[in-house]
């Protein structure tokens, strides 16, 4: 039985499907989209025009342009949409985030202790913070997914007539 109250919160969930992207999100992704563009522009055009840059500096550029372009697209596509971000998304935007601390963190220890540079271990520090950052970050997305997850299912088995 549909009561008028779960026909008022059932409207008010399409409309929040259905609402544009908030301000501060439009501002934070497109202050994401400056800033990895403006980066990753910077970077390639340092890693295509100076052929005098050491091995590992252009191969530490080679790695640093797709991440850079992976945050553009990223940015890019949620500004593209202008609907507000799914849980899903952010369960994205976690991993590529885990990811990219691991390869930079990776790459810092590397330098560090195969290179024997010291300079490369005290790189690593900041990016274990940063895996911590995105290993919270990304629970935190999985434990919202799981919630909404639930909360579908309880209104599913109230009503069948509620759609995934």
């Amino acid at each position: 039985m549909t009561t008028d109250h779960d026909i008022a919160a059932a409207e008010a969930l399409c409309g929040l499907t259905d609402a544009q992207l908030s301000l501060p999100a439009r501002i934070g992704h497109g202050l994401l989209l400056l800033a990895a563009l403006g980066m990753t522009s910077a970077i390639a055009s340092l890693w295509l025009t100076e052929p005098a840059l050491p091995a590992h500096t252009r191969l530490a550029f080679g790695a640093m342009v797709p991440i850079g372009a992976a945050w553009v697209v990223y940015a890019g596509w949620v500004l593209a949409r202008r609907h507000v971000l799914f849980a899903r998304h952010r369960i994205v935007a976690g991993r590529m985030a885990l990811l990219f601390a691991l390869i930079f963190t990776g790459g810092a220890l590397a330098i560090g202790l195969v290179a024997g540079r010291p300079a490369g271990l005290v790189a690593a520090v900041p990016g274990v913070g940063m895996i911590a950052a995105a290993i919270l970050l990304l629970v935190s997305a999985h434990r919202r997914v799981a919630a909404l997850t639930h909360r579908l299912a309880m209104l599913e088995a109230r009503d069948p007539s509620v759609r995934r």
